[in-house]
Parts: C-alpha cells; sequence; structure tokens
C-alpha cells in the first residue's frame, strides 16, 4: 500500500469528508468537527488521503507554521539547535512548520502509511514551500513519540518527559542537502 494508491485532497469549506475513523478520539474528532474551522481562520491546512474505492479517509495531516524561539530555561539545547546553524546567520528564532495533526485511519494502520506522510511532508517543504522553513516540528503525544523518533524526530527539552505530548523537531536541512544528491 503506497499514498500514491490514493487521492490526495487540500481541505476547504466546501470538501466533503468522507468516513474516518482512528483509534485517537482526538484525531478523529478534530477532523470531523474542527478541520475546516481551522482553515476558513487560516490556523492551519489541512490534507487528506482519501480511498475512493470506499469513500474514505484513510489518513490525513494539518500544517501551520512555527518558529524554534530560544527558552533560557533551555540553553543546552538551545546551544544544540545553534550549532547547527552558521554563525552568521544564528537568531534568536527560526522558521519552522508545526505538524498540527498527522493521522491513519485504523483500517490501514501498521502499513507504514505513518512514515510515508512524514517523507511527503519534509518533500513537500523543502520542495514546494514558497517561505524559508528550516525545522519541522510536533508536539507528539506520548504514545506517538517512538514513531517520531524512528522517523529522525528528536526533543527540544527533557523537561515536558512526564507531559501528554513531548515537543519534538526535525531539521530539514540534511534532508533536503540529502535530496539534492
Amino acid at each position: 500500500m503506497k499514498l500514491s494508491d490514493f487521492k490526495f485532497v487540500k481541505l476547504d469549506k466546501d470538501t466533503v469528508i468522507p468516513t474516518f475513523n482512528c483509534k485517537d478520539e482526538d484525531l478523529t474528532s478534530f477532523l470531523n468537527d474542527d478541520a475546516k474551522n481551522y482553515v476558513q481562520e487560516l490556523m492551519a491546512t489541512t490534507y487528506l488521503f482519501v480511498d475512493t474505492q470506499h469513500n474514505a479517509v484513510v489518513a490525513y495531516f494539518s500544517l501551520l507554521n512555527d518558529k524554534v524561539a530560544y527558552n533560557p530555561q533551555d540553553k543546552s539545547i538551545w546551544n544544540r539547535i545553534n550549532r547547527l546553524i552558521q554563525n552568521k546567520k544564528r537568531r534568536k528564532s527560526y522558521p519552522s512548520a508545526k505538524i498540527g495533526r498527522l493521522a491513519v485511519a485504523d483500517k490501514y494502520c501498521h502499513n507504514g502509511l505513518g512514515s510515508d506522510i512524514l517523507q511527503f511532508i519534509k518533500w513537500s517543504i523543502v520542495k514546494d514551500f514558497k517561505m524559508g522553513c528550516r525545522f519541522l516540528t510536533v508536539d507528539a503525544y506520548a504514545a506517538a513519540v517512538d514513531f517520531y523518533k524512528k522517523n529522525g524526530f528528536n526533543f527540544f527539552t527533557m523537561t515536558d518527559a512526564l507531559d501528554a505530548t513531548r515537543l519534538m523537531y526535525f531539521d530539514l536541512k540534511p534532508f533536503n542537502e540529502q535530496l539534492q544528491r
């Protein structure tokens, strides 16, 4: 099963959202109840992968703008991030895109689609984005932390280790350089 097997749809206010259910009620509810409002308020853009034969959403993700900003309480983490940037380009914040939501329907889980979607998002940002974007961020649910780690994301801090979500990031520059080879 590949993403190319499904229709790719950018959600707008008139999109009829096919059936979608996943294990996480918050993720199911967001798509069915909130995603269109986020689009209308210009807060996030949601994209669907649709199985047209079964009239079902296979997976979806939402993207929004973000920034990686200096936090004086996490100087060691900031120093590690800053070392990724040339000295003359270092700032107190860096442009990023945030994955607001990413979910795969129960019926399509455990086929590698989530990892494929992350690759698709990374590729889309470095190839199609119309603005600079160095990092991809996510507030990963505790149950999804291992998934994001497996896909190259790192923690910003250890202070959220016991929280319901963990702030994580992916540096897009090495990914872009790898694509150039």
